[in-house]
């Protein structure tokens, strides 16, 4: 029977009296991309440094490929790592750096390294000093990318690449599950977990609230429509989709609407529509909605 790529029992993490893991207990198959999703403080930053053996934890344990975590010489041969701010060298050169960890990593695909260095437009001349957020995070990605390491561990790995990179990335993760990687990705950004996970697992005030598939994580993606009419309001209350829907006086309501947006468009069809706007609500907004209060209060402990 194969090895689960990750593997933890129990795993937690005090800081004194603060608790920032509780009993994490969770299982990621080789060749899956696997989405670690809260919002920010929710304990995936801590989760992962003890999955990488840069912690230890106050209690339980966790397992690379069978490989106690702690173990870090051996677990490590394995494994690839993008963290959420990256630090480089800042007097070596892009070239020098993706040199130096082609050399002390699991291995590299020079073929496919040079691919990935031209689909994210990267300029190796330049020292690191001199490179934005985003172009550190393009290095950081190329390097773990073009490894054959089968594990590859990201927290926030978007976090500075504008739009097009991170179409860039999506491909980029696919193609590591095609070539029967692991990707295990931290994220606080519901619609990129959605767009490559095939499994999430919700991480929120440090407890793992469940694991879903990504079909099932479609339950919590909503949008907030604003509405500016004029005549008579529309008949929202019983539009399968539409809640909360809220008057703000003068023409104009608000309402959350889930799933496919067909009824609340054909319950619109008669109403002299003057403008509408379509918000994105944050990930903690939606652990509000579908949580409650307290899971919000929790965060902020």
């Amino acid at each position: 029977m194969t090895a689960p790529a990750v593997r933890t029992d129990a795993l937690t993490k005090h800081y004194g009296r603060l608790p920032a893991l509780e009993d994490l207990t969770i299982e990621v198959p080789p060749g899956e991309v696997f989405g670690f999703l809260g919002p920010n403080g929710a304990g995936k930053s801590t989760a992962i440094r003890l999955l990488l053996g840069l912690a230890s934890p106050t209690s339980g344990r966790a397992w690379l490929f069978d490989v106690p975590a702690a173990d870090v010489a051996v677990a490590h041969r394995r494994v690839a790592y993008v963290p959420a701010d990256v630090a480089l060298w800042p007097r070596l050169t892009g070239q020098e750096i993706l040199h130096l960890l082609a050399r002390t990593g699991p291995g590299i695909d020079t073929a496919y390294r040079d691919e990935l260095l031209a689909r994210f437009d990267v300029d190796l001349s330049k020292r690191a000093d001199a490179y934005s957020t985003g172009n550190r995070q393009k290095i950081a990605l190329v390097a773990a990318f073009a490894t054959r390491a089968p594990l590859l561990i990201l927290d926030e790995p978007t976090s500075g690449l504008d739009p097009l990179m991170e179409q860039q990335f999506r491909r980029t993760v696919d193609e590591a599950r095609d070539r029967g990687q692991t990707v295990f990705l931290s994220s606080h950004q519901l619609a990129e977990v959605e767009a490559v996970c095939d499994r999430v697992g919700i991480l929120r005030a440090g407890r793992l609230s469940e694991v879903a598939t990504v079909p099932d994580l479609r339950r919590l993606h909503r949008s907030e429509v604003t509405l500016t009419y004029t005549g008579p309001a529309p008949r929202l209350d019983a539009v399968p989709g539409v809640d909360g829907v809220e008057s703000l006086g003068e023409g104009r309501l608000r309402f959350a609407l889930t799933g496919p947006p067909g009824p609340a468009l054909h319950a619109l069809a008669d109403v002299d529509t003057v403008a509408v706007s379509i918000r994105e609500p944050s990930l903690e907004e939606i652990f509000l909605d579908y949580y409650g209060r307290d899971s919000v209060s929790e965060v902020a402990r």
